[in-house]
């Protein structure tokens, strides 16, 4: 048996391919399943060595400079790959590659005599030898002098599969997770089956990569026509692959718009159901000067908003899309405003004798035995909100958990993340209802102590905040704030005011956010003080000054 404190990134990368077998056999083709068994097959040190080429950039590896103590012999490792065709010294290699593998010292003994550019630099050189030595040549015919082997790693295409099928991204790569320490993380264990797998034909795999292309396209500038066309051929009828493909339409209607690409970026918006994409069509119709098209929009959107951020930005361009079209009133000071002027408090306090922030300055300030305050921040709602819907934030959906060593749902910021937890979330929120809350986050505090999780600041949820919580904010509160932090989890787990003021006496509470000299409020600052204003959860926005010297206390 292999030591496991020196090959852990193997014994990591051996769970993650069993995973894979156990969950996608009947996806695998012939050739994946032959890697399984052949991987499992090898000695232990030939599957190191390839494991520590797949971790690492390649495809192309010489053999000095793959050098690990745990792996002797590192020629004598990769024989087997070689037999297997893992491996490969005959695929010719292009000059940029041959570049690539060695220094400039290195390559003066490989083109002796040959130009070396204008410049110093090994790119100058590159590029004075380009345009004679177009073909790519066996790295033998590039270097026949070389005095050890370079191997190149063939398993590019299957090696991104299983990642994808592991993942279920492929932003992530096998060093992050074969270099992870799994023991140090806790982690929920989620009820996997099949109907909970976000792939579930070998189709479904083949659209993911298709709209990896497209992405990869997109990135490389390549034609907006072009992608859009190829988008336009990627639709699946899985939901999960659908939304991937509308955000990415999203993200090419933006490209068009920052090349003033108007047409095409209102085209692309066109077919675009991802939330955003109705607020920049607008935006696209006004800058080609369809200012009654825009208005009539922003009108239809104003009656059925997507969340309140779009409203957010609506209720900002009307005023200007109706002086556009030659409607505009003359109008009151916006009702937002005055509430957010009707919050406002101002403190004047003494400088810090040292380096502190407002917030903590504020505290300090305010904080009594009888009185407590806490800087929260985000944490203190999400935390709670975490704890009493861990149920269905950790319900097994499609599309949310690829493999056991999750710390979320990998759909958590998709525009409909509740709703398709709708079911398991409103049971969760009944509790609310009920007195029996309070023991069920309680419980749950204890229970999950340390386990991942999206939502739950375990640094800083202590169990007297949460009893201070739950003592002071009613029920009724927990459930308006959990309700909106629900509707757009994407945008709404941000935002929330800076410090929260207990008076457990009174069993009373107020949220506060903090602003020095020079702070404005974030739109969704805004929105969050906006929505308690409105529904009676007792909020403020103190803006702090400090004391010049001389002045009055």
């Amino acid at each position: 048996m292999v030591p496991p404190h020196r090959y852990y990134y193997l014994h990591n990368f051996e769970r993650a391919l069993a995973w894979i077998e156990q969950r996608y056999s009947d996806l695998l083709d012939a050739r994946e399943r032959d890697f399984l068994a052949q991987f499992g097959a090898l000695a232990p040190l030939s599957q190191a060595l390839l494991v520590r080429m797949l971790m690492r950039r390649g495809p192309w590896f010489r053999a000095s400079k793959l050098v690990y103590d745990e792996i002797p012999g590192i020629e004598a490792a990769a024989q087997p790959l070689l037999a297997l065709g893992w491996l490969d010294t005959e695929t010719p290699m292009q000059l940029d590659e041959l570049f690539d593998l060695h220094t400039r010292a290195e390559l003066t003994s490989v083109f002796a005599g040959e130009a070396r550019g204008s410049g110093t630099r090994k790119s100058d050189w590159l590029q004075a030898l380009a345009s004679v030595h177009v073909a790519p040549r066996r790295y033998a015919e590039w270097h026949p002098q070389a005095s050890e082997p370079v191997w190149r790693v063939m398993l590019g295409e299957l090696s991104e599969r299983l990642r994808l099928m592991f993942f279920g991204n492929l932003h992530q790569n096998w060093t992050e997770f074969v270099l992870a320490d799994l023991g140090v993380f806790k982690y929920e264990s989620v009820a996997f089956d099949a109907a909970s797998r976000a792939f579930q034909t070998r189709a479904d795999i083949d659209a993911y990569l298709a709209l990896q292309a497209c992405r990869q396209a997109l990135e490389d500038g390549a034609d907006s026509a072009a992608v859009l066309q190829s988008l336009t051929a990627c639709e699946s009828p899985n939901p999960w692959l659908e939304k991937r493909r509308a955000k990415l339409l999203l993200r090419l209607g933006n490209a068009c718009e920052r090349a003033a690409l108007w047409d095409e970026a209102l085209q692309t918006y066109a077919q675009c159901s991802y939330p955003g994409a109705r607020h920049r069509r607008i935006r696209v119709l006004e800058r080609l000067e369809r200012h009654e098209e825009a208005l009539q929009q922003a009108l239809l959107a104003q009656q059925a908003p997507e969340g309140d951020e779009e409203l957010q930005k609506l209720r900002r361009m009307l005023p200007r899309l109706l002086r556009n079209t030659g409607l505009a009133k003359a109008r009151p000071r916006p009702a937002a405003n005055q509430v957010l002027v009707q919050m406002r408090a101002d403190i004047v306090l003494d400088p810090p004798a040292a380096p502190l922030s407002v917030e903590f300055a504020l505290r300090a300030h305010w904080h009594t035995d009888t009185s407590p305050v806490f800087y929260v921040e985000n944490a203190l709602i999400n935390s709670l909100f975490g704890l009493l819907c861990w149920p269905a934030i950790f319900a097994p959906v499609q599309g949310a958990f690829f493999h056991p060593f999750q710390s979320g749902p990998a759909d958590l910021s998709a525009p409909d993340f509740s709703a398709r937890r709708a079911t398991e979330f409103a049971r969760c929120l009944a509790e609310l209802d009920t007195a029996d809350y309070t023991h069920t986050i309680l419980a749950r505090y204890a229970e999950k102590q340390g386990v991942q999780s999206p939502f739950v600041f375990w640094g800083l949820l202590t169990e007297p905040l949460l009893r201070l919580a739950l003592d002071c904010i009613s029920a009724a509160h927990l459930k308006l704030l959990f309700t909106r932090l629900m509707a757009d989890v994407k945008t709404n787990r941000s935002g929330f005011p800076d410090l929260v003021r207990f008076w457990p006496a009174e069993q009373r509470y107020e949220l506060v956010e903090v602003k020095g000299p020079g702070d404005k409020l974030q739109d969704n600052q805004i929105r969050w003080l906006q929505y308690c204003s409105e529904h009676g959860i007792p909020v403020s926005v103190c803006h702090v000054q400090w004391r010049v010297a001389g002045d009055a206390p």
